[in-house]
Formats: structure tokens, sequence, C-alpha cells
């Protein structure tokens, strides 16, 4: 029987998408006018098709592609949850979710938009969900977070069969409770964002010695 996806697999094919060294965004060659990128991540971007625009398909770098099936696996484990996409199959080279409306917190960020309260708390119910479906919540950063109508929805589950805490949550929660109210309602520099993001992947001392780098680093003070 014939999928309604089935119409973007054809158009799936003009596209290639190759990793980076240094946990860098994928790049992507080659194009169709019926697909429009909706994400650029480290292992895959994500398309939305314009004849099926429920679907969101996720391609993979094909050195990344092993990561596919844990994917899939790792969605029928969570099964129906309001916090995370549906997974309706897998491919050698994408998987099909389900599209997610909404803007990443990395936008947020960019743009100014506020982040309430409700979606720190959103991210906090959802990974107690899925610790009670057996999986490890990990790799939760900001453009793993969409929020819409002032809730939380997280759209990447690769990592949650890995064992250990990156704590890459725990900071972002603590950075929103102690400094997020130093911008919130400002839309902050691309480059700024991205300088802090670089350096925090690279970073190997603590949290608060982290922070007050950045706080020296930009004009921003704590109350």
């Amino acid at each position: 029987m014939t999928t309604h996806w089935e119409t973007a697999i054809h158009s799936l094919s003009h596209i290639k998408v190759t990793s980076n060294p240094n946990n860098e965004p994928v790049t992507i060659t080659g194009g169709h006018d019926r697909l429009r990128c909706i994400g650029v991540g480290t292992d895959a971007a994500v398309f939305q098709h314009l004849d099926v625009p429920r679907y969101a398909f996720k391609l993979y770098a094909d050195e990344k592609a092993p990561k596919i099936k844990i994917e899939e696996k790792v969605y029928s484990m969570i099964g129906d949850s309001p916090f995370f996409s549906t997974c309706y199959a897998a491919y050698d080279t994408f998987l099909v979710l389900s599209y997610e409306e909404g803007v990443t917190l990395f936008d947020c960020i960019l743009q100014g938009i506020r982040i309430p309260p409700q979606v720190v708390s959103d991210v906090e119910e959802a990974r107690e969900y899925v610790r009670g479906k057996g999986l490890n919540p990990r790799d939760i950063h900001l453009k793993n977070i969409l929020m819409k109508d002032g809730r939380a929805k997280i759209i990447d589950v690769s990592e949650y069969i890995l064992p250990g805490n990156d704590f890459r949550w725990e900071h972002l929660k603590r950075g929103y409770e102690e400094y997020y109210h130093l911008i919130e309602g400002k839309a902050v520099p691309f480059w700024l964002v991205e300088t802090v993001r670089k350096w925090y992947n690279q970073w190997n001392s603590s949290y608060d010695e982290f922070m007050k780098i950045i706080l020296k680093f930009t004009s921003f003070k704590r109350d």
C-alpha cells in the first residue's frame, strides 16, 4: 500500500547531507523545489515536502546512517507523548516524522521571543516521562526544543540510549533560572549566541567558571 509520504522520496534523492568535524552542523548539497529545509543538526538535516506538509523527513549523512534504526527504536519506546514527535517509518537514509510547528529556543533567543517558565517545566516532565520508559534523556539543547503557544516539544531523541549525563539541560535550566532575566525580550546577536555555543562545547571546567567568562565577555550584568 502506498503511503502518503512516498511522494517525497524521489525529491529527497536530490539532496546530499555530509557531516563535519568538531560537532559542527552538516553540509547540504543539491536541492528540490518541493522541499524546504526546516532544521540542521550535526548528524542530519530535516526537510518538509510542500505536497505532504504534515511530515518531516530527517535525512542523515551517510556516515551517520546507523543512527536511523537507533532513533526509530527510541521513538517506539517513547510511544505516544505530547512532548515528542511521532516516527512513522525508517528508510536507509531518513526517518519519517510528524511535522511539528513552533520556533526553536535557539531562535527565540535570536529574535527576543519570551520563553515562559512553562517551557522549562514541560522539558522536565518530558525527561521524567522517558526515564519511565527506560531511556536516558540527554543532548537536550536550544536547537532541540520547539516552543508553540508557550509549550515545549523535544525534536531529537537520537542519544537517549547512550549512558551518562552530559548536563546540557541542567546547565540550560540553571542558566534560565539565574540569568535569563538579563536578556528576556531582547534579541541576542547570532555571533554572540554562536560564540557561547562553541565555547560551551569546548569547555572542560565547571558551569560556574564558564558563566564567569561569559558575563565578563558580554555586557550583561547579574542583578
